[in-house]
């Protein structure tokens, strides 16, 4: 099993947003030093919680201060922007850190309809486009020719390499799956999204309808789940109840950032405290062994390849330490 880490820049309340940017480059360095398989960072617009909107400028901040570790997007939101230019971007990060970079690409706007208009006013119809322009991206990154016909046949992504970027989808449902198993790509399901609703029936449907490809002539598939770790499952549960907080008021519709725990509790006191049981029963918590066994069962219950984990801490502090004790238990 290859274990990876998945990071969103979550706002953190009474500090500036540009700490958030900041500690996400720094964990990456962190995850490196552990052993961490790949880095992964999100994309969302207008979300006061989480302030990753531009994960490949933090890629490039993370390439230039590691040396091992992968790096990806998880991911660039596609229909967002011509398929031409996210090849070019993923072609100058791969020439920064060559054999590195993985693009895992979403299909979700990763915002609220109005924000994907400001983003592009053609976002009513460009999830429509998003096989078509993740075939076009594969021959854009690996130099290799268009469909027959193409109007941009004979434009080319810069700079070519001996190297190129892996190619991902991403998605917390059926439909991406079966664009990954149409292409032969690697999939990865947001299992913490979801809380796993239906993310066994993704998994299957994938394998089922997996399409061989020269790269990939077998499936290859992980989950990314939400997981806290610590010395004790006292502290465990302490640091998350700033995440149970959040996870309450976005049921309400309400965002913005993450309170600090002992904050979290009193503003807790008045909440569905059945509702509150459920998240932290449902949540991976505990011990570093705790969590990782919790992490292989899932994994084996599945059958993915690859796990990755993502983890929302007032203090980053605690939050570096719960990947440590991951990595130690791993």
């Amino acid at each position: 099993m290859r274990l990876s880490v998945l990071d969103q820049s979550v706002a953190i309340a009474g500090r500036p947003h540009e700490q958030s940017i900041r500690n996400t480059v720094a964990l990456a360095r962190h995850c490196e030093t552990l052993g961490y398989e790949r880095f992964w960072v999100s994309e969302h617009h207008n979300h006061p919680t989480i302030v990753g909107t531009a994960p490949e400028i933090i890629m490039a901040a993370i390439a230039a201060t590691t040396q091992r570790i992968r790096i990806g997007s998880a991911g660039i939101m596609l229909p967002h922007y011509s398929a031409f230019k996210v090849a070019e971007v993923f072609r100058v990060l791969d020439a920064l850190a060559p054999g590195r970079i993985d693009m895992g690409l979403g299909r979700a706007p990763g915002s609220d309809g109005l924000t994907a208009y400001a983003l592009n006013p053609l976002a009513n119809e460009r999830p429509e486009h998003f096989p078509s322009d993740i075939r076009d991206l594969m021959a854009w990154v690996h130099d290799e020719p268009l469909v027959q016909g193409h109007p941009f046949a004979k434009v080319k992504a810069y700079p070519s390499g001996p190297t190129a970027p892996e190619i991902w989808i991403l998605g917390s449902s059926d439909y991406g799956a079966q664009v990954a198993a149409l292409f032969g790509l690697p999939y990865c399901y947001a299992w913490f999204f979801s809380d796993g609703k239906g993310g066994e029936r993704a998994i299957d449907l994938y394998k089922r309808t997996y399409r061989p490809s020269a790269r990939h002539p077998t499936p290859h598939c992980g989950l990314c789940v939400w997981a806290l770790a610590a010395p004790t499952m006292e502290q465990a549960q302490h640091h998350l109840t700033s995440r149970v907080l959040s996870r309450i008021n976005r049921d309400r519709g309400i965002l913005g950032p993450l309170a600090a725990p002992e904050d979290a509790a009193k503003l807790l006191a008045s909440a569905d405290q059945e509702r509150i049981a459920k998240i932290r029963r449902d949540t991976f918590v505990g011990t570093g062994p705790e969590v990782m066994a919790r992490i292989v069962e899932l994994k084996e219950r599945v059958g993915v390849d690859e796990m990755a984990v993502v983890t929302w801490t007032y203090d980053e502090a605690v939050r570096r330490q719960s990947y440590t004790e991951l990595a130690k238990a791993f």
